[in-house]
């Protein structure tokens, strides 16, 4: 099974949710704030490295974020219960 693929929109919104910074989620992923400012300052899919873009979805997943693909309504994102 493939990992859908996450864009920076999503990013955004699930910081949001968790009223994290760009701080915070350096923090909780391990990828530097330079990184994380380059990275938002775009649009569409996450770029990057694989393993940068994997810890920026894991540290967001730990925190309770669910990401919601695309199925015809648009792609999201929301809080785990």
């Amino acid at each position: 099974m493939s990992i859908p693929k996450v864009s920076i929109e999503q990013v955004k919104a699930a910081r949001a949710l968790l009223r994290w910074s760009q701080n915070d989620l350096a923090k909780a992923s391990g990828v530097s704030i330079p990184t994380i400012k380059r990275l938002e300052a775009s649009t569409g899919p996450l770029g990057g490295r694989a393993d940068t873009v994997d810890a920026i979805r894991q540290a967001l997943e730990a925190a309770g974020i669910d990401f919601i693909p695309e199925n015809g309504g648009g792609a999201g994102v929301r809080t785990r219960r």
